[in-house]
């Protein structure tokens, strides 16, 4: 992506920390040519209470380059809205698995040449190294894909910016809060360019609305008092392994669980476009993460003798949302919001999907940009989401605490992983983000085979108690 000359963008100004200079806002020229933008708009009917703004569309500021940003900035400047998507690290690559949806690819219309691989095979290796082959109920066309952040993240910013929202590289520091209804929020940010990071200046943009997409340690959260959240540590290398070795995993994605590679999560060898991603995470025990990523390592050791360790990330993980997601006119999303999932730990499809669901709800309210927002149009996105998403959230938290608290009930998972019914549940919900209704007859007997794989693990675990 090029660079922002931002001392010519009307709209943004400098500023210093004794004094701010305000000036009135104008049209800001877009990266693209209106001529140059096609895209349908989205027909909307607004609340009639809501002011209608005069001589300017409505601006909205987006935290945070993403998946949940970049598709929030992409959605409103869609709907007309005047965008900003202000992001430090243009080059972000997040520690994360990467596993995407086959629902995300078509739903966010993702090209297949950023997606590095299409696992069809997912390997669950217990924590006797029993391995069990998940995968044998896809259709032919059914995949989990497999990108790499920077790919993904710069992937969904570009078109935002062909959308006609405007980039920003900065660091998002604080905001100032109107002291009148319908009055601007006043962001401030620190430029950063390619070259030298921080141009040292502090400069600072007018908006009305607000969308932090700015992660588990969110500033933008911070800033309206949204409340904390636990969270876990996710650990990860990114492994060159040798070409023969590389083959194995063409297609093929494996997770590893036991206490050794994590006491309530588990590790993981997903591959990349050259090389494979080996991770772990922890909430419980985070100063261990480093000794459970080395244990996952030598789980693994066989199938990545050889490889080099080219990159080494960390990054925390949030662990359910936060008490308060909606404050006036702002609202958090993705990871800032606390939308990554028990048990999985997946939130790239969840943050994009809650960054477009939010924008939405905001092109809705303000009738494509004509009319003011406030708490209730925000909020309308809270209801949809829970609505939508919650019995989700609420199986795997279920799930994470009957099966990853012990070893023996992480042997149970194994094996119950084993039945093809299983799979074709968990990757029907998975695939496709619904939680897959189920035959009560199969439910029965997964019920009762789940009581006797649970049984069997804890009568395996202490006679292995008694031996030692």
């Amino acid at each position: 992506m090029g660079s922002f000359a931002f001392n010519s963008f009307v709209g943004l100004r400098k500023s210093s920390p004794e004094k701010h200079h305000h000036h009135s806002l104008t049209t800001l020229p877009k990266c693209i040519a209106p001529s140059q933008v096609h895209y349908r708009r989205l027909n909307v009917v607004a609340a009639k209470t809501s002011p209608k703004i005069t001589g300017r569309n409505l601006r909205v500021a987006v935290v945070g380059g993403g998946p949940a940003g970049g598709a929030a900035a992409e959605t409103l400047a869609k709907g007309g809205i005047e965008t900003f998507l202000m992001e430090r690290k243009l080059d972000n690559a997040k520690p994360c698995g990467g596993a995407i949806p086959l629902c995300m690819v078509g739903e966010f219309e993702l090209p297949l040449d950023i997606i590095d691989r299409r696992v069809t095979k997912m390997k669950m290796i217990s924590p006797s190294n029993i391995a069990v082959d998940i995968g044998q109920t896809l259709k032919p066309h059914e995949y989990i894909g497999m990108v790499r952040r920077e790919v993904l993240d710069a992937y969904l910013r570009d078109r935002a910016a062909a959308s006609g929202a405007t980039i920003i590289n900065g660091l998002f520091v604080k905001m100032d809060k109107p002291q009148e209804k319908n009055a601007p929020y006043v962001l401030h940010y620190n430029p950063y360019n390619g070259k030298t990071g921080s141009t040292g200046e502090r400069m600072s943009i007018e908006v009305d609305a607000i969308i932090g997409a700015d992660g588990a340690n969110s500033r933008v959260a911070k800033s309206i008092g949204a409340g904390d959240y636990e969270y876990g540590i996710a650990f990860q290398e990114r492994v060159k392994i040798p070409d023969d070795k590389m083959q194995y995993y063409e297609n093929v994605a494996e997770l590893y669980v036991g206490n050794d590679v994590s006491p309530d999560f588990y590790g993981w060898v997903f591959p990349k476009c050259d090389h494979v991603a080996v991770g772990t995470g922890t909430v419980t025990h985070k100063p261990d993460i480093k000794k459970f990523q080395l244990a996952t390592r030598l789980r693994a050791h066989d199938k990545i003798l050889g490889g080099k360790i080219i990159r080494v990330e960390a990054h925390p993980i949030p662990e359910h949302p936060r008490p308060r997601r909606v404050v006036e006119r702002v609202a958090l999303v993705g990871d800032a919001a606390g939308y990554v999932t028990k048990c999985s730990g997946e939130g790239i499809y969840f943050a994009a999907k809650s960054g477009r669901m939010c924008a939405e709800a905001i092109v809705k309210g303000s009738e494509n940009g004509r009319r003011m927002v406030d708490e209730g149009d925000l909020r309308s996105y809270l209801k949809k989401w829970d609505k939508t998403y919650w019995p989700t959230y609420k199986v795997l938290d279920v799930l994470q605490k009957v099966f990853y608290r012990s070893n023996p009930a992480k042997e149970a998972f194994v094996e119950m992983c084993s039945n093809e019914y299983v799979q074709k549940m968990t990757f029907d919900s998975y695939l496709y983000k619904k939680v897959a209704p189920g035959n009560p007859l199969e439910d029965l007997k997964l019920a009762v085979n789940t009581i006797g794989s649970l049984v069997r693990a804890h009568a395996l675990n202490n006679e292995m108690v008694k031996i030692n």
